[in-house]
């Protein structure tokens, strides 16, 4: 048994993305701050140094307390506290945890839909194809962010008052989940256009195989693969829409902050003195999409053939 997991670890570590990956400082380091990013929001409530959302543990004069390495700060607040004494530094954890979940979540969403109905139209054309298509040209011919600020507004009035909060992070999923489904349709429409004349598709066919069948077993395996470096650069975008949201006062609710929130909380004290409470949780977010960008862009290199 420990003879197979070496050889399969000296496998892996001789691929080619392995060894891609290895001769790309800068992906290296994308990944490990990746790793802290994604590591920190996830164990949150292990490592935090403070719970911010528990209200008993709050303590509200030492609100505005600035960085530790700063004039009056002190090292039990590390960054510092926000205007109502939250830690930053655990208040960064947690929102990073938000804005880490509805990005992902979102982007499963949009994949789902979006290899879907790229599937089914590439597979099946005609006017199905046709239909699908032009819908997709009419979402591209709208920014994403004003796709999902529609559907978040329709939702809010369609929904009752009291149910806002309660699911407005579902909302917002749904939104940015729809506002990106399109790339991925063209992408696999394109790939299934090509896969379906091949030999083993005929052959599916010839043996009795339903459509539904050979879309699924067949034809998608297939496709997927720039699907995956598309989900991957996504997320980053995923992440970004979210804070931009959350930043208009139209993402997730004060009682469950993400990053986005927390920048627009910080940016009302950011021209009275308290630079804090904004900087850092726009930086947190600076390099959690800027490496997950990195890593995507080194996935899409890796899975290239011409470029190896």
């Amino acid at each position: 048994m420990k003879a197979k997991a070496g050889a399969w670890l000296r496998r892996t570590w001789e691929h080619d993305l392995a060894w891609g990956f290895r001769r790309s400082p800068v992906t290296v380091a994308a990944a490990f701050l990746t790793l802290v990013c994604v590591g920190g929001a996830v164990f949150a409530p292990w490592i935090a140094p403070h719970n911010p959302f528990d209200s008993a543990s709050l303590v509200l004069t030492d609100g505005f307390t600035p960085p530790a390495w700063v004039a009056g700060g002190r090292m039990e607040y590390l960054l510092g506290t926000d205007d109502q004494g939250r830690d930053m530094l655990s208040t960064i954890m947690y929102g990073s945890r938000v804005s880490l979940a509805v990005g992902l979540a979102s982007v499963l969403f949009s994949m789902v839909l979006g290899v879907g109905l790229g599937l089914v139209s590439g597979y099946v054309g005609g006017r199905l194809d046709a239909f699908i298509m032009r819908v997709a040209d009419i979402q591209l011919s709208f920014p994403a962010i004003l796709i999902a600020l529609l559907i978040d507004g329709v939702a809010r009035v369609a929904l009752p008052r009291d149910t806002h909060d309660q699911i407005a992070i579902y909302v917002l999923i749904l939104a940015i989940g729809v506002s990106g489904w399109v790339q991925y349709a063209r992408t696999v429409r394109g790939s299934t256009l090509v896969e379906r004349s091949k030999e083993y598709v005929q052959a599916a066919r010839v043996i009795g195989r339903s459509q539904a069948s050979i879309m699924l077993r067949h034809v998608l395996p297939n496709v997927m693969g720039p699907v995956l470096v598309i989900a991957t650069i996504h997320i980053a975008t995923a992440i970004i829409t979210e804070a931009t949201l959350s930043y208009l006062g139209v993402g997730v609710p004060a009682t469950q902050p993400s990053l986005g929130t927390l920048i627009r909380v910080g940016n009302d004290f950011l021209l009275s003195g308290e630079w804090w409470i904004t900087v850092f949780p726009g930086l947190a977010l600076i390099v959690l999409v800027l490496s997950v960008n990195l890593l995507g862009d080194w996935l899409r290199d890796a899975l290239n053939p011409k470029l190896r």
